[in-house]
């Protein structure tokens, strides 16, 4: 009798990594999933969390329901979207520049499109989204070249608080035009001022199909430019050493940051902060791979929006502050407290 001997493969289980990423990613799920139940349920009128589940998966034509569908869920998603693509935008441009500071709203980004936006609606009248989310990325994008420009004259070329600085002159100086524009027209400054100060309500629900193809392209960008990323952050002279198109990574950047950003000031208008601190907070548990960089600012960043939106909704009843003004209210210390950590020796 012959007894046939069997090798045993061990299974190789998931590295601790692999395992590491894997909770963090449910965690923030799970957050997400937290925060737009809160998003439905708080506010001027408090909704139970039960009845919210219900009337989402069944409505039934109450006054209640018409709150939750009409109002608070476009307001939600309104949040996911913006708050994934600021954070996006912003995670991208301080990888590109290797700029700590760089930011959609401090860098005049988000500004440069809502004076692409607020012009055309209010001089051209043009009112379809398919026709004004195009200025509002031409704005984006001349915006982000006289920045650049600026930040780069004189000595030491374009350094982070050179960038920042400049961003701030021209950002002030496109709002001060936005701001111009609507007051030349009655009817926009009742239409636009929630919207000018950054807010997730103010537009129509229908505003999300039309911008959505625009922020699903510049996620897709976004995410084939992280592994250049990865090469950019050893400099450009060893990312060109290892075959890495240097100049092909920053267009391709450049394009994922004006789709982002202005699919998401087409939507909640200049929202300034997200971009900046989310990936500051994600950078400090991921590490410099921008890989995992880019992933949690997409699921952080709509967490941060619609916190601030919540916390808007109760500090105010029965009133309301825009997000604009509560993410200000919260960026801005870490932002003066980012310049004070790394010095002003680079000005």
């Amino acid at each position: 009798m012959t007894i046939e001997a069997t090798s045993v493969v061990p299974r190789r289980s998931a590295s601790p990594a692999v395992r590491s990423h894997a909770w963090a990613t449910l965690s923030c799920l799970a957050l997400l999933l937290v925060l737009c139940l809160a998003s439905v349920a708080l506010g001027t009128r408090w909704i139970p969390p039960d009845q919210v589940l219900t009337l989402l998966l069944h409505p039934d034509g109450s006054e209640v329901a018409a709150i939750v569908h009409q109002m608070r869920v476009p307001r939600t998603l309104f949040g996911l979207l913006a708050g994934a693509a600021l954070a996006i935008a912003g995670a991208l441009m301080q990888g590109l520049t290797r700029n700590p500071l760089a930011d959609p709203g401090i860098l005049g980004v988000t500004a440069g499109a809502s004076i692409g936006i607020v012009v055309t609606t209010t001089v051209l009248g043009i009112a379809s989204v398919y026709s004004y989310v195009w200025f509002g990325f031409a704005g984006a994008l001349a915006a982000t070249a006289l920045v650049y420009l600026l930040g780069s004259a004189g000595g030491g070329g374009a350094t982070p608080a050179k960038l920042a600085l400049a961003g701030a002159a021209v950002s002030a100086l496109l709002q001060s035009l936005v701001n111009a524009a609507l007051l030349v027209d009655a009817a926009a400054l009742g239409d636009f001022r929630f919207w000018a100060v950054g807010a997730l309500t103010g537009q129509p629900a229908t505003m999300l199909g039309p911008v959505l193809p625009f922020f699903a392209a510049g996620a897709v960008l976004a995410a084939t430019t992280a592994p250049a990323l990865n090469t950019l952050a050893l400099g450009e002279d060893v990312a060109r050493g290892l075959g890495q198109r240097v100049g092909l990574a920053r267009l391709r950047g450049a394009a994922a940051v004006t789709l982002l950003a202005g699919a998401a000031v087409a939507l909640c208008g200049p929202i300034a902060f997200v971009g900046l601190l989310v990936p500051h907070v994600v950078r400090a548990f991921t590490g410099p791979d921008h890989r995992w960089i880019l992933w949690y600012s997409a699921l952080l960043g709509p967490c941060l929006l619609l916190a601030a939106d919540i916390a808007g909704r109760l500090v105010a009843r029965p009133d309301e502050l825009p997000v604009g003004i509560v993410v200000t209210a919260l960026g801005a210390p870490f932002f003066v407290a980012l310049v004070r950590r790394r010095g002003l020796r680079e000005l």
